[in-house]
């Protein structure tokens, strides 16, 4: 099965996450975000981050995630490669592990700008995620 793909969009990348569980689906789509900035099959992970959020909803949640990680990769640099994750209501557990990104010897595919609620798909008994990112 694969873990994540990139479907059609005009301007923006969508990504949908597949998995056997939700949770599985939440940390393919967050892999599918990193691995389209950045070719992950040489990131290794060594520096771990624990993130915790909340929301209103499951599209809150997921959108507060996205938008954690992205932070991690935009301010500290991070590029994650593993990603595990556990759903309790409306709250997210993550625990993820990359490196720090190494422009010398990492390729770069592309930047993420954002995550959008717009088209956002959250179908728990596929299970599937889908999430538009704002490039």
């Amino acid at each position: 099965m694969k873990r994540y793909e990139v479907l059609d969009h005009t301007a923006d990348l969508m990504i949908r996450g597949y998995g056997s569980t939700l949770e599985e689906c939440y940390a393919n789509l967050a892999y599918g975000m990193f691995d389209q900035t950045v070719d992950l099959s040489g990131i290794e992970p060594v520096e771990t981050r624990h993130i915790e959020v909340e929301g209103e909803d499951a599209e809150d949640a997921l959108y507060s995630l996205l938008a954690e990680l992205l932070f991690i990769e935009d301010y500290d640099n991070i590029i994650m490669c593993q990603f595990s994750i556990s759903i309790d209501g409306d709250r997210i557990v993550c625990d993820c592990a990359g490196e720090k990104l190494d422009r010398s010897r990492m390729h770069i595919k592309g930047e993420i700008k954002a995550v959008t609620y717009h088209m956002m798909r959250i179908d728990p008994e596929k299970p599937e995620v889908t999430v538009l990112f704002d490039v």
